[in-house]
């Protein structure tokens, strides 16, 4: 038994909490069970807690700017856990890492211009590209025996057929789970190298691995070339930090930090959130025994769906996840219509999940569910869509 209870069910209504209050405004029914957005259901560790009080209770809240500490601590975290040396001077803060990748995506290309991505994939990197006039461009990656690989022929193509000077990295990939081995980044960051591509790389989930898998941030994979890569980090997803807004963005290439730099100047956009800072030094510094126990019990949940669905829903395949405390289900075995699934999670079910249309048209037989929340939740939930799959058998 640790020293943190994971299993604890936090009432987080009427919090303005968008996972829960907000079924409604989203055109859901009022009484769905939320497992879509990615944040857990879980209180962070308690030191972070504790900084978050003593914070509160000084009362004052002016601008607030991070020293020494906080880039030690943030440094430190990446040397411990990853055995990367990533440079203070490479720092630059940003309140989210949608936040950096649309910034990134003005500083390096102009509008028209390709940038590219790996569907089905964390929906903003579309928005972001669209919504600031550039064209987006896929590589696909192939689902095959149970797995997504990337087709690298078809990467390598899609940069010289489009001009690609851009490209949008997941790692680990969210929704998938797959935790790209060195060697996949190796061969990624070779082709980019060879045709000037520079590699903005999302590695918010990097905390979060299975047994027998290991992150490695592409900024070790590929030190040579470092000149050609923005590594985008935060303690959100790992310590339940969203809120706060607080992201660290790695710019080994003072070239390509000056043009980032003037981008976020351009948006108005300077000090962090007071909170986030504190919580970020913290986090970094004294979350590590939480985070442990954290992961523990994920891969519980993790193996209570996988045997919940091998004995109850045979139908839905899991995709095993590498990393990340998100799940992708393959729910062709279903053999319903896209409308038709979504009806049966959504209306039957009165289940809120992330449908898979939204990471890729192509993938509107599959449905996101996120895992971290307590065991007695994911149990509802799953049993809520077996009774749903049931009835509708039984009605066929």
């Amino acid at each position: 038994m640790g020293k943190y209870n994971f299993d604890e069910v936090i009432d987080r209504k009427n919090t303005n909490c968008l996972k829960y209050d907000f079924a409604v405004e989203r055109h859901r029914p009022a009484d769905v069970l939320p497992l879509w957005v990615a944040d857990m259901d879980f209180k962070t560790a308690s030191p972070i807690l504790d900084v978050i009080k003593e914070t509160a209770n000084h009362g004052i809240f002016g601008y607030t700017e991070s020293k020494q500490d906080y880039v030690d601590a943030v440094t430190g975290w990446f040397k411990r856990r990853f055995d990367t040396q990533l440079e203070g001077e490479w720092l630059v803060k940003t309140p989210g890492v949608v936040f950096a990748l649309a910034l990134a995506i003005k500083a390096y290309t102009n509008k028209g211009d390709a940038v590219l991505v790996q569907p089905p994939v964390y929906y903003p990197f579309f928005e972001v590209i669209e919504d600031n006039d550039r064209k987006l461009v896929k590589n696909n990656l192939v689902y095959q025996d149970g797995k997504y690989v990337i087709d690298f022929d078809d990467f390598e193509k899609k940069i010289e057929e489009n001009n690609v000077h851009l490209f949008l990295l997941c790692s680990p990939h969210n929704p998938v789970g797959r935790v790209w081995t060195k060697e996949e980044l190796r061969r990624i960051t070779e082709v980019c190298k060879k045709h000037d591509v520079i590699i903005v790389a999302d590695e918010i989930h990097c905390d979060f691995v299975y047994e027998g898998y290991e992150h490695t941030p592409i900024l070790k994979a590929s030190p040579d070339y470092a000149d050609g890569i923005v590594l985008c980090t935060a303690p959100s997803k790992t310590f339940n930090l969203a809120g706060l807004q607080t992201s660290n963005i790695f710019i080994p290439d003072k070239k390509l930090r000056h043009l980032f730099k003037k981008e976020l100047a351009a948006s108005g956009y300077s000090q962090l959130n007071t909170f986030g800072i504190n919580a970020c030094t913290v986090a970094y510094n004294s979350g590590e025994e939480w985070l442990d126990e954290l992961k523990e019990y994920l891969q519980g949940n993790l193996d209570f769906v996988r045997n919940f669905l091998k004995e109850k829903l045979p139908q839905i395949k899991l995709v095993e996840p590498e990393g990340t405390y998100l799940v992708w289900l393959d729910m062709s075995g279903l053999g319903l219509s896209k409308a038709e699934l979504n009806d049966l999670v959504t209306n039957k079910a009165k289940l809120w999940l992330d449908s898979g249309h939204i990471f890729g048209s192509e993938y509107d037989q599959f449905q996101r569910i996120v895992i971290a929340c307590p065991r007695a939740t994911l149990e509802e939930a799953l049993n809520r869509l077996q009774k749903a799959i049931n009835s509708k058998k039984a009605n066929n």
